[in-house]
């Protein structure tokens, strides 16, 4: 045990980053832009139903993770508006749903990697949906929340033909 305090008081520290310059950011944020662009996001994501503390239950965790689902973002491009604030112009497709709409939300960066962050955003059409989802190279993963049901979900970015 006070071996491993020892070995996490090195890397922890060693993992840290510093934030990135103004000019490191901006040239971050272009290429974030310049990825999406075209781009499709093409993964699955799980359902399930919270009880009224917010949690499943063990028993909706483990059918979670055998009913994975479809999703299909089809993002034509995504545009900063100010500060922290862009909009994801894209198609959104699941289950039955196929739409295309303008989703602005908060993005936010851990060093290189930046996280798109909604909190009770109503999307015309769909619903109230609160979500958390990083994107890392040619991937992406999160979660999601809408009324009472939530999960996980994840895929990869490709671009469009």
């Amino acid at each position: 045990m006070v071996r491993l305090c020892a070995v996490l008081l090195i890397v922890i520290p060693a993992c840290s980053t510093a934030p990135p310059s103004p000019a490191d950011r901006e040239a971050l944020e272009r290429a974030f832009e310049e990825s999406m662009r075209g781009a499709v996001l093409n993964g699955h994501f799980t359902v399930r139903r919270h009880d009224e503390s917010g949690s499943g239950t063990e028993q909706q965790e483990q059918q979670e993770n055998v009913n994975l689902r479809s999703e299909r973002y089809e993002v034509e491009k995504v545009v900063k508006r100010a500060g922290d604030i862009w909009t994801f112009h894209a198609r959104i497709q699941f289950s039955s749903t196929d739409v295309t709409v303008p989703v602005p939300v908060r993005l936010t960066w851990s060093g290189d990697t930046p996280m798109v962050s909604v909190t009770d955003l109503g999307i015309p059409g769909m619903g109230t949906y609160t979500a958390r989802v990083v994107f890392y190279r040619d991937s992406y993963a999160g979660m999601w929340w809408g009324g009472s049901h939530g999960g996980n979900l994840f895929g990869r970015i490709e671009k469009s033909d």
